[in-house]
């Protein structure tokens, strides 16, 4: 799995996660999560159009940097997931805690009405 990061605004970045989530490579998105946040960058645009898999501990990863951003007035919205991650989130009522969306052009868009 990689995890790659990118300014798209002086205040919203980009996080993009390829691979599986799993045990092995959530703590490599959950680093990238948090020194974003620990810097300051509150709001956060996660691309999981390339991620295949997502377990507890990648939804765990999500919800807590989620927690934080909103602590800090800021918000994580995902987006790019497959018809299997869209499931689960479906399926453990995660959809109603982020905002998800088909892909990144519609994240941007809803961050820039948000402000």
């Amino acid at each position: 799995m990689a995890i790659q990061q990118e300014s798209l605004h002086s205040d919203v970045w980009l996080v993009r996660a390829d691979g599986r989530l799993d045990q092995s490579q959530t703590p490599l998105l959950e680093t990238a999560l948090n020194q974003l946040l620990d810097d300051g960058r509150t709001v956060l645009i996660v691309d999981l159009s390339q991620a295949s898999y997502i377990n507890s501990g990648g939804l765990r990863c999500l919800v807590s940097a989620w927690r934080r951003a909103k602590q800090q007035d800021g918000d994580v919205l995902l987006c790019g997931l497959n018809d299997r991650l869209q499931e689960v989130f479906t399926m453990v009522g995660f959809d109603k805690v982020f905002q998800i969306h088909p892909t990144l052009t519609a994240a941007q868009r809803a961050v820039k009405k948000g402000k």
